[in-house]
């Protein structure tokens, strides 16, 4: 039997707003998995409690993707607004990537900082993704999990899904003029969504190779698929209770 989008995800897959000490822990924890000791971004050994953290995420909102059978953590995704009186304390992008920036094009979109912020840290654990070739796409399905082949194709929509996620985010707090640092097939795989991120700036090479770009909430949401935008509605139903509890 086939399901819509949204039904056959969410059959497998709880998304949450993340904001108590143990659904933290499992975001830091995802985190420290792929950007340590699976890809070495960051050095194993500064984290000895196995949770990869910055100096940003006490002024992000986060979200998490948890597989329903098994318990396990499949994905994450964090929401930062700049800091300071007026916003005027730099975005991870901004401080990390600075030489990657098309500046001239970021400064004729004329953002107010209020309504800025960044979506970062989004990770998909590596038992949610394929061996073969992953370090090309990253997203996808491996062998491991006790789980059917149905349940197994819905894994290659956790990195999707934690975007929708983030957007939901920007959407609750009212950020909606949104920057992401992206490896390449992301944005490619966002615009067979129908999301298209604005490039504004050239690839660097931090966490892997990245590129800069810049979206609003409401393009992102006026623009995507159908069924996707499905998947956005219920997403967001269950981002926003979480938010307001």
């Amino acid at each position: 039997m086939r399901y819509p989008l949204s039904e056959n995800f969410l059959r497998y897959f709880d998304v949450e707003f993340a904001a108590s000490e143990a659904e933290l822990a499992e975001v830091y924890g995802i985190r420290y998995r792929v950007y340590c000791e699976e890809f070495g971004y960051e050095p194993v050994d500064a984290f000895p409690d196995r949770m990869e953290k910055d100096d940003f995420d006490e002024a992000s909102l986060h979200a998490l993707i948890v597989h329903k059978s098994s318990g396990l953590g499949a994905g994450c995704v964090r929401l930062v607004s700049p800091t300071g009186k007026n916003g005027e304390h730099a975005l991870p992008f901004e401080k990390n990537c600075a030489d990657s920036l098309d500046t001239t094009l970021i400064e004729s979109l004329e953002l107010d900082r209020n309504y800025m912020c960044e979506i970062s840290r989004l990770a998909v654990d590596g038992a949610f993704r394929r061996r073969s070739g992953e370090e090309v796409t990253r997203y996808g399905v491996i062998e491991g999990l006790d789980c059917s082949q149905q349940e197994r194709r819905t894994f290659s929509m956790i990195a999707v899904t934690c975007f929708l996620a983030a957007t939901a985010l920007t959407s609750i707090s009212g950020r909606t003029k949104v920057f992401a640092m992206m490896e390449p097939f992301l944005p490619r795989l966002l615009q067979r969504s129908g999301i298209a991120f604005r490039r504004v700036g050239e690839d660097i090479d931090y966490h892997g190779l990245r590129a800069p770009y810049f979206i609003t909430t409401e393009s992102a949401i006026d623009n995507m698929r159908p069924d996707l935008k499905e998947l956005y509605n219920e997403v967001y139903l269950r981002i926003e209770s979480g938010y307001r509890e």
